[in-house]
């Protein structure tokens, strides 16, 4: 019988938001497939959960797919985890995937949903969020296309921003947008230090500013709403 690999959601910072059910397969699987060991660890040794880990990051090897492969199918069953939220989104979790069931399309891949740093932004940006257009990481070149983009899209665009360019990408769509176009900015959303941004990109701008000259640079992960 063929392994099946789950692809499960886990907490964005609030170890507390992790699913019942979440914890149900990872008890009960053979390998738990995470993108950093030492973060997945950290949320086995806290529910109590003691299973092997292998580790699948972007740099990882053809021969680790292989061997994530083979371990399917002889039958093992593999949850795969990616730091925080769910795996597949702007992470190497969809090529495995893709990979997996090129090679054998029987096996078994079933979603495990829960946290998204997309979705929670969305929920909270008091914008009419009915469609949206999620672009994942902002590049670090390639900018002009990027910000045309936002420009000519027709619905809100959601996407992750480094916070050591935040400061820099507010004042990029300042010039391609206007001073009043509406934006927010998740910042380490779930976690001790949750802050959300709303306002004109001018208003932002000028938060964004404060906030880097008092603690010297933009603290956190952060998700951003046009």
């Amino acid at each position: 019988m063929l392994g099946c690999l789950y692809i499960v959601a886990t907490p964005i910072g609030n170890l507390g938001d992790i699913s019942l059910r979440a914890l149900d397969i990872l008890k009960r699987v053979d390998y738990v497939l995470a993108e950093d060991t030492r973060q997945t660890k950290k949320l086995l040794i806290h529910y109590e959960i003691d299973i092997p880990l292998l580790s699948y990051h972007q740099h990882s090897s053809e021969l680790k797919k292989v061997e994530i492969l083979t371990k399917l199918l002889e039958g093992k069953n593999l949850a795969l985890l990616t730091d925080a939220g769910t795996p597949g989104i702007s992470d190497p979790g969809n090529e495995l995937i893709d990979y997996i069931l090129k090679q054998e399309s029987n096996i078994k891949v079933i979603a495990i949903p829960g946290p998204s740093a997309v979705t929670a932004a969305l929920s909270l940006c008091g914008f009419r969020a009915g469609e949206f257009t999620f672009l994942g990481y902002a590049p670090k070149k390639g900018r002009t296309k990027f910000m045309e983009e936002i420009k000519a899209s027709r619905r809100i665009v959601v996407f992750f921003e480094s916070p050591f360019r935040i400061v820099k990408l507010v004042n990029e769509l300042i010039s391609y947008l206007d001073e009043d176009r509406k934006i927010f900015i998740g910042q380490e959303l779930t976690k001790l230090h949750e802050r959300c941004l709303r306002g004109s990109l001018g208003e932002v701008k000028e938060a964004l500013e404060k906030e880097q000259k008092e603690l010297g640079r933009i603290k956190g992960e952060l998700v951003v709403v046009i």
